[in-house]
């Protein structure tokens, strides 16, 4: 019969191998048989719960579990096999007077440091918030940003060591293999080599710039180039350009966080930019070509008769061009009708005079009140 190990971990079929690592610690120590001698239910639940960790531990069963279910392994294909743990029951399979080590089964299965085990690290990842204008995330730009961090030696190149030769442990590989015996057989781990740290050469002499660090403390200026069509709170990457790890390992990376500053004028939506233009009355009556800003300058705009306020007009390609792929986003904009607030005698006679010639066409809201009143 197929076995649930998501359920028997109790986790989600979509779990991360750490959320499985953490349910199988939280239930080997509460069934351990070092700690339920006297259990046979708590020993099997322990079995039951070690098997399924070997399983959805390691990706490569865990994919044939996923597709074919528990039955895929009957003939041995979880490893040792599990019925009856080959004879030995759980004594003598630890370094500790005997007994079951739980770590060792633990390390096993997932991997990882172990006790004692020193691995060789990647540098840290660097955050910089980084502010542009509305111009500059549409058409691009270069920045140079400074930044006190960890640098790779530049005279050791990060080695570390001003004479380096082949680690004798690993023999250059920056790798060693142990095996590790467990009631569910013998399993093989790679982890990186504690004389090198990894790096397959030992230092002969170390570097007097670093003092055998691999890395120095200073300032270092970056040049970076922002892309046209960048967006508020995007994120640029810039490989190696982080902290500098251990010796000999990669650096980590520097992420770039987009800042773009608000318009006095312009509103971004999206690709297409929003702008209000204010236009006369005469204008709107009358119509007019007028001159109007955009991103890239100044361009011509023409107002047709009648105009009403609140009038849309589009403009092509006077927008942001698009960051991933071909083309530019429009410019949109609104005239805004600009009622005078004081007039002088004549202006006040002319458009009195105009008022009494038009009659009560003059008055649109009283057409808009009889459609809804009747």
């Amino acid at each position: 019969m197929t076995k649930d190990y998501y359920k028997i971990l109790g986790v989600e079929k979509g779990a991360t191998k750490e959320e499985i690592k953490k349910a199988y610690k939280t239930l080997a120590k509460k069934y351990h048989p070092d700690l339920n001698k006297d259990n046979s239910q708590a020993q099997e639940k322990f079995k039951e719960i070690s098997e399924a960790a070997s399983i959805l531990g390691n990706d490569e069963k865990r994919k044939q579990y996923d597709q074919f279910g528990s039955e895929s392994f009957k003939n041995g294909g979880a490893g040792q096999g599990f019925s009856g743990f080959g004879g030995q029951g759980f004594s003598g399979f630890g370094s500790q007077g005997g007994n079951f080590d739980f770590e060792d089964i633990f390390e096993a299965f997932f991997g990882g440091g172990g006790r004692g085990r020193r691995e060789q690290r990647q540098g840290a990842n660097i955050r910089f918030d980084l502010d542009i204008t509305l111009e500059e995330a549409a058409f691009g730009t270069s920045k140079d940003i400074k930044l006190k961090k960890k640098n790779v030696c530049k005279k050791c190149e990060g080695s570390g060591g001003e004479e380096t030769e082949t680690c004798s442990t690993c023999h250059g590989t920056g790798q060693v293999r142990s095996i590790k015996r467990t009631p569910f057989g013998a399993f093989q781990t790679t982890s990186a080599c504690n004389s090198c740290i990894g790096t397959g050469k030992e230092i002969k002499k170390k570097c007097n710039y670093c003092d055998g660090d691999g890395y120095t403390i200073g300032e270092k200026k970056i040049h970076v180039d922002i892309p046209k069509g960048v967006e508020d709170e995007m994120r640029l990457r810039v490989e190696r350009e982080g902290e500098a790890g251990e010796r000999g390992s990669v650096p980590g990376d520097l992420y770039i966080y987009i800042h773009v500053e608000e318009h006095d004028f312009f509103e971004r939506n999206g690709n297409d930019i929003n702008v209000e233009i204010p236009i006369s009355y005469t204008q709107a009556v009358f119509g007019d070509s007028i001159e109007i800003p955009t991103l890239g300058g100044k361009a011509k705009l023409k107002i047709p008769e009648g105009t009403q306020s609140g009038t849309i007009f589009r403009m092509k390609d006077k927008g942001i061009p698009y960051l991933r792929g071909y083309g530019v986003g429009d410019q949109n904009v609104t005239v805004i009708v600009d009622v005078p607030r004081k007039l002088n005698k004549k202006q006040k006679e002319a458009l009195e005079k105009y008022g009494k010639l038009i009659g009560d066409s003059a008055k649109p809201q009283k057409g808009f009140l009889e459609k809804i009143f009747g």
